[in-house]
């Protein structure tokens, strides 16, 4: 067997193999972090309304206050955003790692092929 002739099938695989592990591992991370964040989320919420609407109502623009709002209105689109990208990163790991076994199968005959013709 001639080594030479592996090592770009193998480095290919070793390749998809290793990005397909990378993307499922950051995609898992995404998703842990849901949990946390959902919590600081619900935390700040109750740190926000347990104010009475007449004080938060008068809350001069820029203050810290109103600064805590904007925070929770922009909480759910951050929350939906490591959802939805956590589980495209999920995916897109296991595609690689499908493309991976596609690329074993079809180098699977050609490389049979090139051990039927050595040994003839």
């Amino acid at each position: 067997m001639n080594m030479k002739s592996m090592i770009v099938p193998i480095s290919v695989l070793l390749v998809l193999v290793i990005a397909s592990i990378v993307f499922v591992w950051r995609g898992i991370g995404m998703h842990q972090q849901v949990s946390v964040e959902e919590a600081k989320f619900h935390a700040l919420q109750q740190e926000y309304f347990i104010i009475s609407k007449v004080e938060r109502e008068a809350a001069v623009t820029g203050s810290e206050l109103n600064q805590k709002l904007v925070q929770i209105q922009n909480y759910p689109s951050e929350l939906l955003r490591l959802k939805l990208v956590g589980v495209g990163k999920i995916l897109t790991g296991i595609f690689l790692s499908l493309l991976a076994i596609v690329f074993l199968l079809f180098m699977m005959p050609i490389r049979l092929g090139k051990l039927m013709r050595e040994n003839r």
